[in-house]
């Protein structure tokens, strides 16, 4: 009987069961259609799929920005190793100076003659010392003094760069277009400053892009702060973005390159002092011993042990002021 009953137990209990696993089967396929997980599931689909696809286009934007400002780049350094010789016109440009070169190599030799003249009239030096005094007034004096006058003007340039850089960030923070500011610069700003935009938008004026513009101002002002604001204004024409922001940055950049440039001038004046009278030292001792007692110092020029001890001298001495001028000159 209890068997019986067991028997009968199960016969009821297993079609239950079935029953039970068949409506659990059904319930389950049906779930995503009743509940609008499908549908959740499909717009989850869509707006990644709207991601990825906003996520390429701008990846595509920013490899393409990269290419732009990578070609901007390589276009500026292919166009500065294309550089000609640099000639004395643009020396003479670079420094400031309305003479044409004829001008200048006639006033070189102008120097060198009366140089010598004077050495051979006047302190009676014998033909070879009048003929390396003729020289160094031909060939070394105007030379050094155009070089000399070239490094003051950049120096002036360089030391106003920054304050007209910042002139042209607050006007287009203002919404004048880079053009005006620039010509604010070239209207304001003190000499060389001026000078050189004023060429820039004459050049403008002409048709000239303002990349190329900056760029033959380089030329004329070879500076690496020029450089920047060239490579700065370049890449945004080419590549677009924050003009005020990168403009502001570069302002910063060149205040701090000038403060240790000033730190480095502080630090090195009392090395260059020293190198400076040490170089300084033996000839003005050889000039006040010739002009005291010229005999005394006549072998040096009139035997050949003398002139080979004054050539051995010079040369050490040249040597030693190369040195020491490596040892302090100091650039970055």
């Amino acid at each position: 009987m209890i068997a019986m009953d067991s028997h009968e137990l199960l016969r009821v209990i297993v079609p239950l069961l079935a029953a039970l696993a068949f409506a659990g089967g059904i319930y389950a396929l049906a779930y995503p259609y009743f509940s609008g997980d499908r549908e959740k599931d499909k717009r989850l689909e869509s707006v990644v799929g709207r991601g990825r696809k906003v996520g390429g286009a701008l990846s595509e934007i920013q490899s393409s920005r990269k290419k732009s400002v990578a070609d901007t780049l390589k276009e500026m350094e292919d166009r500065q190793n294309a550089k000609k010789k640099i000639t004395m016109g643009l020396r003479l440009e670079r420094a400031g100076v309305k003479w044409t070169p004829r001008d200048f190599y006639i006033g070189s030799a102008i120097a060198g003659i009366v140089l010598g003249g004077l050495c051979f009239n006047f302190l009676n030096l014998p033909i070879a010392a009048t003929v390396v005094a003729l020289f160094v007034g031909a060939f070394g004096i105007p030379r050094w003094v155009v070089a000399k006058l070239t490094k003051r003007r950049q120096a002036k340039f360089t030391s106003h760069l920054a304050n007209a850089i910042d002139v042209v960030v607050r006007g287009v923070k203002s919404g004048l277009p880079l053009n005006e500011c620039l010509q604010v610069i070239a209207r304001e700003s003190p000499e060389p400053l001026a000078g050189e935009f004023r060429s820039v938008m004459e050049q403008q004026r002409l048709g000239v892009p303002l990349a190329d513009a900056l760029d033959r101002m380089y030329d004329r002002m070879p500076l690496a702060e020029v450089r920047f604001l060239t490579i700065v204004i370049a890449i945004q024409q080419q590549a677009g973005g924050n003009l005020s922001e990168a403009l502001s940055n570069l302002s910063g950049v060149l205040r701090d390159r000038q403060m240790l440039a000033l730190k480095v001038k502080a630090l090195s004046a009392e090395a260059k002092a020293s190198a400076m009278v040490l170089a300084s030292l033996p000839p003005g001792v050889m000039f006040m011993v010739y002009m005291s007692s010229p005999g005394y110092m006549m072998p040096l020029f009139t035997t050949t042990p003398g002139r080979f001890m004054m050539a051995l001298g010079a040369t050490w001495m040249t040597i030693g002021v190369l040195v020491m001028k490596k040892m302090i000159n100091f650039k970055f």
